[in-house]
């Protein structure tokens, strides 16, 4: 007893498929999506490339760190020093190391923006009161002046990254950032 054959779901017979309407809307001169002009031979269709996810977010912090970087140097800060800050501000205080996780940068380096900013009393030092040896630094009046500062400096930035983008779909692109972030810290 034979069976009725089902439809084929190959790839390349729907591919084909597809190809075949997509000439018969060249050939009608309708508009496509997919830019292929009137006239234009099909083979001439470029398909282009899916970004990697992680290419797309790199090339998002490239272009992010410059352009924080700009916007910051009139006030006399590096991107670094902002980032200290912002750290700060929203833990309240933390050790030198702490500080150097959160802001990604080495140990040392860490050592030379809290010194400057030290120096130009942003940042305060204090004895960590459970541990002797560890420093703990926390934000001044001054240092959260600049802060102000710099927030609204950066903040047109960040708008021009979200026009068009509905609130909550930002709030949760945030999300899986943050957790893309927490994945690969484990």
């Amino acid at each position: 007893m034979r069976t009725k054959a089902k439809p084929s779901l190959d790839p390349l017979r729907i591919g084909l498929a597809k190809d075949e309407a997509l000439r018969s809307s060249v050939a009608k001169g309708e508009a496509l999506k997919s830019g292929v002009a009137k006239g234009e031979p099909f083979a001439a269709r470029k398909r282009r490339p899916k970004l990697r996810l992680a290419y797309v977010i790199a090339s998002l912090d490239r272009i992010l760190r410059r352009r924080m970087t700009e916007a910051l140097a009139p006030l006399g800060i590096t991107l670094s020093q902002f980032t200290a800050l912002s750290v700060l501000d929203a833990r309240g205080q933390a050790s030198n190391a702490q500080l150097a996780e959160r802001t990604f940068i080495t140990p040392q380096s860490a050592n030379e923006v809290m010194s400057a900013m030290t120096a130009r009393n942003w940042i305060s030092r204090g004895s960590d009161p459970t541990h002797g040896r560890i420093v703990v630094l926390q934000l001044t009046d001054e240092g959260r002046d600049v802060l102000r500062r710099c927030q609204d400096a950066v903040r047109g930035i960040e708008e021009q990254m979200l026009a068009g983008i509905a609130r909550d779909d930002a709030s949760s692109v945030q999300g899986h950032l943050e957790t893309f972030v927490r994945n690969l810290r484990a």
